[in-house]
């Protein structure tokens, strides 16, 4: 359940739990009223219960992005390489490995260079 409905849902049995019964109770009520805001409360209690017990579902895993016994990569005048796993701003839900990158050189201003699972 997500945590808007969560937080509708204990408004909700709050809100009966608290004011019908509230409103019978303080106007001399019968038995069957009596009985009647005694079901209902018991209903408000049950609903906050079970909303507060609601746990969020795990997500989804994302695919698995691997690198293993990649090639040699080389940059040059401002280039940019990378022998392993790129995820830019750390993008992506799946796992990240690199085994056994290749090498990788930056030769230049404004060239890099990287091997690895690269975050950046």
């Amino acid at each position: 359940m997500s945590r808007g409905w969560k937080i509708t849902v204990v408004v909700a049995a709050v809100a009966g739990i608290v004011s019908t019964p509230l409103f019978w109770l303080l106007d001399s009520p019968d038995s069957g009223q009596l009985v009647g805001a005694s079901v209902q409360a018991a209903t408000g209690v049950v609903a906050l219960v079970w909303a507060l017990v609601q746990r969020q579902p795990a997500p989804a895993p994302g695919p698995a992005d691997v690198a293993v016994d990649t090639g040699t990569a080389a940059a040059t005048g401002g280039g940019a390489a990378h022998t392993g796993v790129r995820r830019p701003g750390g993008t992506g839900t799946g796992s990240a490995k690199a085994e056994r990158t290749g090498d990788a050189t930056a030769d230049g201003p404004g060239s890099s260079a990287g091997t690895g699972v690269d975050y950046t």
